[in-house]
């Protein structure tokens, strides 16, 4: 559960935390967690039942499960506080981060299903390779700022210009927006599409009131933006509650949809270029 922190970053998806709401019954006795063990090669569904008890989330589970059943069980993880994005998984069908899903908000009376992401190809059990994503990132052309504007070699710029983007730095590349994109997750259009997160990067950048690089070209063709259908579901299951396809997504489409589709500019272009030596 969240709230908005101020009025004036409503648009930029800023929240803040706050606890649970009251009466949802912590777990107590025992939990069946249906876990995915398995490797490239393919894999299948294990039951294990443990122990739960008042606190835990899933990634405590699955760590109990490792310590006591399974020695083997492949797991990523690291801060185990919603910050890192490693322990990226599907609890019962949905990417989530398994240190922020709570056991009081799944159904324990039936086994609750953990499994890789979907998107990227299995390594072993949980963990999936994602190094995809590492080289899509080098494929967009870096920050390249304006000539500074003041005599000591700094810039001016509007504080509504920094929000824009502040936003869009708060991920954390847990890639659950990728994995939930049926364009990676259902097609399997890894070398034609970036995919939700590094078209968050992308606008990070052209919002960048310091930026004077031009990707619109780059978004139309080699990184795919016209794939996007705009289902929201990467913005639904952000766990840093981004707004991706209204604040990102959407914009880059209109700058596109302005260069390359928009008939009275087309004419304003054909008119400008005839007034050309």
């Amino acid at each position: 559960m969240t709230e908005t922190l101020k009025p004036d970053l409503v648009e930029t998806g800023a929240v803040e935390e706050r606890k649970p709401a009251a009466g949802k019954p912590e777990p107590h006795g025992t939990a069946t967690f249906r876990v995915w063990r398995g490797d490239r090669a393919g894999g299948l569904l294990v039951d294990y039942t443990t122990a739960v008890s008042p606190g835990m989330v899933v990634l405590d589970a699955i760590h109990q499960i490792q310590a006591d059943q399974a020695n083997d069980l492949a797991v990523r993880w690291n801060c185990k506080a919603g910050k890192c994005g490693s322990c990226s998984a599907e609890v019962n069908g949905q990417p989530k981060l398994m240190c922020m899903t709570r056991l009081n908000e799944l159904p324990l009376e039936q086994p609750v299903t953990v499994e890789p992401m979907r998107a990227f190809p299995p390594v072993k059990d949980l963990v999936t390779d994602v190094s995809w994503n590492f080289r899509v990132k080098t494929r967009i052309a870096p920050f390249k700022p304006r000539a500074p504007d003041a005599p000591d070699g700094t810039w001016r710029i509007d504080q509504a210009d920094v929000d824009r983007v502040q936003e869009f730095r708060k991920c954390i590349e847990c890639f659950l927006c990728q994995d939930v994109c049926h364009v990676l997750r259902d097609h399997h259009l890894h070398d034609e599409f970036i995919g939700p997160r590094f078209l968050v990067y992308a606008a990070a950048l052209e919002m960048h009131p310091l930026d004077t690089g031009d990707r619109v070209e780059e978004l139309r063709q080699a990184h795919g933006i016209g794939y996007c259908n705009i289902t929201k579901c990467c913005t639904t299951v952000c766990p840093e509650h981004i707004t991706i396809t209204d604040n990102a997504i959407i914009p880059l489409k209109e700058r596109v949809v302005d260069r390359f589709y928009d008939p009275l500019g087309r004419v304003l272009k054909l008119f400008s270029r005839r007034g050309q030596p």
